[in-house]
């Protein structure tokens, strides 16, 4: 056979550190960052990206009507990212010569011209503060030939927010609206109402107050500039509604800017489940193993299957499994190091559950290059697991599988020969619930990018939360934010 049509079989620590560091999306992210910018000498601006603390800043654009929030969404973002925020009035206090041209133009109460504004933005986001935090323009660009403008110009956007809501709305708002004339904050007579007093006797109404035919005619002209912005930016926009509490629009909103955007780097899939007993994982990770052509690893049939080979190491085994006590560390990573490193777990990827049990076993797992690229922690109250396999059965007659609540035993003869796991008797399954409680925070502090999944639903409906984060990369955390949970 010609060896140059063999596959070529990449060595798994090549995967795994490709795939730990990003290096295809950093790569991407020079190349990208070098067309734009066309810097005359490549290779010292290559390092200078290079030496940042990071290359993916937030570069986000948040547009809306007036009064849908824009101000207050935009400062708790920034607040919570870290990002630069930023507004007209804020690109326009740059003490510069195209700055005092613009001012010019806008004593005379003429539009800036469109270069010149460009100009001002490029100029403020250039800066070291935007260059290193990222950015969130509010209510930039204004109309479509603005957007394309800022295109030409190399500022793109990963996120585009929308806020919309009906006019009615809007205009309640805009009637109602109070400024902080010491903070700048906005507040709203009936919406948001300062919880200090001090706040609430300084709240002034906004000058120049638009009034009902001022604001129908501005939301009129809004609309019509809506559709092309839209249009522009399809591809990284999101639209949200925003008549609803503040809150839970900025959820929306961060959850949406916390996304990253689709990679084409190869991926290999890595997962490890963890939950408590009865909470699904052998069913979750015989569902993903079929569905996306990976390999199912339970770390106990694993043991078992050792212990039935009769090799060396399966008569060391066999008198633990037999005795029901645990298999030592030693033992137990020997046989599942050597399965991980099989051809079809290092091409087509894994599905672990039943391993590691506590940090030390995920520490050993990871110094034997086998991180996991996904982590999830099935949840469960105790009750719900008790109740599921305390009250399981088997006909050994037939092998069939029966639950006094779910599938009961069709008749008396099948009820009075099911036989019940001593391993799923309650006193049983509160111990084994309480070995890995005591465990849990500190697998949740290891793993800081698990995800957390609610296990007491249908199993489809948990295997689709569980497909919903697979399929993607994982989203952007916040510092100090807890990890996901679905």
């Amino acid at each position: 056979m010609d060896a140059t049509v063999k596959h070529l079989r990449i060595p798994p620590e090549m995967a795994v550190y490709a795939e730990k560091h990003e290096i295809f999306d950093l790569i991407q992210a020079l190349v990208r960052n070098l067309i734009i910018d066309k810097p005359t000498d490549p290779i010292q601006y290559l390092i200078g990206l290079l030496k940042k603390e990071s290359i993916e800043v937030p570069r986000v654009i948040l547009l809306g009507p007036p009064a849908s929030g824009k101000r207050t969404i935009a400062k708790k973002l920034c607040e919570r990212i870290g990002a630069i925020h930023i507004t007209a009035s804020d690109i326009l206090k740059a003490d510069t010569d195209i700055t005092r041209a613009a001012l010019q133009y806008r004593q005379n109460n003429q539009d800036v011209p469109k270069d010149l504004w460009i100009k001002l933005i490029q100029q403020r986001l250039s800066k070291s503060d935007c260059v290193r935090r990222g950015w969130v323009l509010e209510a930039i660009p204004k109309n479509g030939e603005e957007a394309l403008c800022l295109q030409e110009a190399g500022i793109s956007p990963e996120h585009v927010v929308m806020l919309q809501a009906p006019d009615g709305v809007l205009t309640e708002r805009i009637l109602g609206k109070r400024i902080d004339p010491v903070t700048g904050d906005v507040y709203h007579v009936t919406f948001i109402w300062p919880e200090n007093a001090d706040v609430a006797q300084r709240l002034e109404r906004p000058q120049g107050l638009m009034t009902k035919d001022l604001m129908r005619a501005t939301l009129e002209l809004y609309h019509r500039q809506a559709h092309t912005l839209q249009s522009t930016y399809r591809s990284c926009l999101r639209v949200i509604n925003a008549d609803q509490p503040h809150v839970d629009v900025f959820a929306q909103v961060l959850t949406y800017v916390m996304t990253r955007p689709h990679s084409a780097a190869p991926h290999t899939p890595r997962i490890l489940l963890l939950g408590p007993p009865g909470s699904g994982k052998s069913l979750q990770a015989s569902l993903l193993a079929h569905k996306y052509s990976i390999v199912d690893i339970c770390c106990g049939e694993l043991l078992k299957a050792a212990a039935a080979d009769g090799t060396s190491m399966g008569e060391l085994i066999k008198p633990f499994l037999e005795s029901g006590r645990q298999v030592p560390d030693v033992m137990v990573r020997q046989i599942l190091t050597e399965r991980l490193s099989r051809l079809d777990c290092t091409t087509r990827g894994w599905v672990l559950h039943g391993f590691p049990r506590d940090v030390d076993q995920a520490a050993e797992l990871q110094e034997a290059n086998f991180s996991p690229s996904r982590v999830f922690f099935l949840e469960m109250d105790d009750d719900v697991a008790v109740a599921r396999l305390a009250l399981r059965s088997v006909d050994p007659a037939t092998g069939e599988r029966y639950h006094a609540l779910h599938k009961p035993a069709p008749n008396r003869e099948v009820q009075a020969r099911l036989w019940y796991d001593p391993w799923d008797s309650e006193e049983e399954l509160q111990k084994r619930l309480k070995d890995y409680w005591s465990q849990t925070a500190a697998l949740q502090a290891f793993y800081p990018q698990a995800v957390r999944v609610n296990a007491d639903q249908d199993p489809h409906a948990v295997s689709e939360c569980l497909e919903s984060v697979l399929v993607g990369r994982l989203p952007k955390v916040p510092p100090g934010s807890p990890s996901v949970v679905l």
